[in-house]
């Protein structure tokens, strides 16, 4: 597997190697002995799946707070997004800085989200398939979120309009009304 950093300590592009033939190709998308050896030493807990009817769908800006606060590995199988993960941790010298990486079943990329880092995606084609590997499991209580328009932020989202939000995102909170959960931890 190929492992890119990007200008997010800790946010990783993963692009598992795909060996084709005639009948398609072969992509093994996680394997925790050889990705323990590059450092990520990830125990996945659960598995998520998400289809979106219309492009333009926007997901996000979530995060899980501790004491249920999760990694996630994010791929798209069917269709393209834009995926973005942005840095939340409370004194981070990134902190409210994003990247954003396209993921496509035909690229084959993975984003790998951090405790600590929002994340949320916009698909750009109709019937577009997302999947997630998660390090713990979802927990109401701990669920939350910052607002997908945020000036502070400033996420270009490649939108041409408005996008087809759910009700709990269409409301979500600014990044400066929300004290972040997560603190940043100098190496």
């Amino acid at each position: 597997m190929q492992i890119e950093e990007t200008a997010l300590a800790g946010v990783l592009i993963v692009t598992p190697k795909r060996f084709g033939d005639d009948r398609g190709w072969f992509s093994e998308t996680w394997n925790a002995a050889a990705l323990a050896g590059a450092g990520l030493d990830l125990a996945f807990v659960q598995d998520n799946h998400s289809m979106s009817a219309q492009a333009g769908t926007l997901r996000g800006l979530h995060y899980q707070a501790p004491p249920r606060a999760q990694d996630k590995l994010v791929r798209c199988t069917a269709g393209v997004i834009f995926d973005v993960s942005v840095d939340f941790r409370r004194g981070s010298p990134t902190f409210g800085a994003w990247v954003g990486v396209e993921l496509s079943a035909a690229n084959g990329r993975q984003l790998l989200v951090p405790k600590g880092f929002l994340h949320g995606f916009v698909t750009k084609v109709p019937n577009t398939e997302v999947q997630y590997k998660c390090t713990d499991v979802y927990a109401p209580d701990c669920d939350g979120g910052v607002r997908w328009d945020d000036p502070e932020i400033g996420i270009d989202w490649g939108l041409s309009g408005l996008p087809v939000l759910s009700g709990k995102d269409a409301v979500a909170p600014l990044l400066r009304h929300v004290v972040s959960p997560f603190e940043w931890a100098q190496a």
